[in-house]
């Protein structure tokens, strides 16, 4: 081995076991570090908080009665307090953290609700962003697009929308879109292939059918509402539907 390619060797060698040195200094110094407390960073969802940071408090306080001021930070389970918040129905994920002050720092991100399930002889629930069912907040209500009739109750029971994956992106259509989340008021789902619309503007419950071919029925819906009912009237008729490939049934 030349001289060049030697030194370069020494020289990764040194470099490594510097790093090692630096690592294990650090650690050291954490295990020398003792608990002084904790603080909550709790994320909202479009500006509301579904689980309040003195609750986060309780539980952990609760749970976790080893954690005073103190205590070797080697010894906070921090692990065990992540899966113990993530228990919780509103939040979705934990991340802690030690600061070098010995501050045990919480950061919480909560479920974001994108629907409701309306039982009218039991307790409503969210649908989150990801599919999940969650009970609602006694302390907060989320403004969202309503749910009921027979299938959306069993949602309930389910615990997801697993066993209707294509209810997410009807979803996802009408509240994402500024005009169809101003006048859809409600979806009444009996079925899976029994959906009904019922609507801000006009007495008629759109028949929808399925959770599919979803833009080609909401552009039917749009031509009733610019071509037909401007002519006809908003309330015209008793029945529309738009269940039917490539049909406009008004009755």
């Amino acid at each position: 081995m030349n001289k060049a390619k030697l030194k370069k060797a020494l020289g990764l060698v040194t470099l490594c076991l510097v790093l090692v040195g630096f690592i294990g200094f650090v650690e050291k110094q954490n295990q020398l570090k003792v608990y002084q407390g904790f603080e909550v960073d709790l994320k909202a969802v479009s500006g509301v908080y579904f689980v309040e940071e003195k609750e986060i408090e309780a539980i952990v306080m609760s749970a976790f009665p080893e954690l005073k001021s103190g205590l070797p930070m080697g010894e906070v389970p921090l692990a065990a307090i992540e899966k113990r918040l993530s228990g919780h129905p509103f939040i979705k994920s934990v991340e802690t953290s030690v600061g070098q002050k010995g501050i045990l720092k919480m950061t919480i991100h909560q479920h974001e609700p994108i629907a409701r399930i309306a039982r009218p002889m039991a307790a409503d629930g969210y649908i989150t962003t990801e599919g999940l069912i969650i009970p609602t907040s006694p302390t907060y209500t989320s403004r969202v697009l309503i749910l009921e009739g027979a299938f959306a109750e069993q949602l309930m029971d389910q615990g997801s929308v697993d066993s209707m994956p294509e209810l997410m992106s009807l979803i996802r259509f009408v509240t994402e879109d500024e005009f169809w989340s101003a006048q859809v008021s409600e979806l009444e789902i009996n079925k899976k292939d029994d959906i009904r619309l019922h609507q801000q503007v006009g007495k008629q419950v759109i028949e929808f059918g399925d959770a599919h071919d979803i833009e080609s029925k909401f552009r039917r819906i749009e031509v009733l509402y610019k071509e037909i009912l401007p002519r006809k009237g908003w309330n015209a008729y008793e029945r529309i539907s738009v269940k039917f490939k490539n049909q406009i049934v008004c009755e």
